[in-house]
């Protein structure tokens, strides 16, 4: 599970607009080696393999959006049988007036076929990289919607 909170200088609206166009939020996301429209809101993201050329790991999965901009949301859930991971989560997006407040909540579980000793080495690896991914990719966003407050 992972969280984040920041305000950016740009409109509730321009930032809602964005986020809710997920080929478009998603090309600010690093490591992403293809996003599919798999049809219905949902997309199936395949990240860029991470580890050596003899033992990598490449997460794939998918996921159903649904953007409300009346609450400001777009939330995320789960499809299940697409690759090896499952993640959901949700936008938030709040008008501040003089800027935007922006939380992100992710949850996201990771199936990896590996023997029992190796995933204690490979798992917080693999966790530390996603949390990296995601602070790269929130410091796009807030570049793109004219830096932080």
């Amino acid at each position: 599970d992972l969280g984040y909170e920041f305000e950016v200088k740009a409109k509730a609206q321009e930032v809602f607009a964005l986020l809710a166009d997920v080929p478009a939020s998603a090309s600010h996301f690093p490591k992403l080696a293809k996003l599919v429209d798999l049809g219905d809101h949902s997309y199936r993201w395949e990240m860029e393999k991470v580890g050596t050329a003899s033992m990598n790991i490449q997460t794939i999965y998918a996921s159903r959006y649904v953007a409300d901009k009346k609450k400001g949301t777009v939330v995320w859930t789960p499809v299940e049988g697409e690759g090896n991971a499952l993640v959901g989560g949700s936008w938030t997006i709040t008008d501040k007036k003089t800027s935007t407040r922006v939380v992100l909540s992710i949850q996201g579980e990771l199936h990896v076929p590996l023997p029992a000793l190796m995933k204690k080495v490979v798992t917080p690896f693999v966790i530390s990289e996603n949390e990296k991914l995601f602070e790269k990719y929130i410091d796009n966003l807030i570049a793109k919607f004219g830096g932080e407050v």
